[in-house]
């Protein structure tokens, strides 16, 4: 091989941070390796994404045109992307329900996030008239978990 195709290969090596270099063709075969660089193999975290819900078809618009306008009731929102959770366990009670009283400092729910549960608090004071998301369902930032009447 000439030396030139051999440093053109070094410099390859080196521009691109690579360890090994094997370079094989029906005539000659060359390895390449840099001494001193020992990669340890790293795990990647695995991130899993869960696919959207698909929610039922909305009714016929008819039925809403009878219907009054409803009332525009503040909302207690999710403060981070994760797993909505209504208990502290599976065969635990709700924090809260419809109809439930709560205070600035009362845990409504649980939002998993990157393996960790984070304690959702009400920060408001009133009565709980609509729960917004299932137990187990993702929810994004921003998005409504219940709805307040404020006391």
């Amino acid at each position: 091989m000439d030396i030139r195709k051999l440093k053109e290969l070094v410099r390859l090596m080196v521009e691109n941070d690579l360890t090994e270099l094997d370079l094989r063709d029906e005539q000659e075969t060359v390895t390449v390796k840099r001494p001193g660089l020992h990669a340890t193999p790293q795990l990647m975290p695995q991130f899993v994404q869960q696919a959207p819900m698909m929610m039922p078809a909305a009714a016929p618009a008819v039925a809403a045109a009878v219907a009054p306008p409803a009332e525009k009731l503040p909302a207690i929102e999710s403060p981070m992307v994760g797993t909505f959770y209504a208990s502290a366990g599976p065969d635990k009670a709700p924090f809260v329900g419809v109809g439930s009283k709560i205070g600035p400092d009362t845990t409504v729910c649980l939002i998993e996030a990157m393996k960790i549960f984070n304690e959702i608090k009400a920060e408001t004071s009133g009565t709980v008239e609509e729960v917004l998301v299932k137990s187990g369902q993702p929810v994004e930032f921003g998005q409504a978990l219940y709805r307040i009447r404020p006391n």
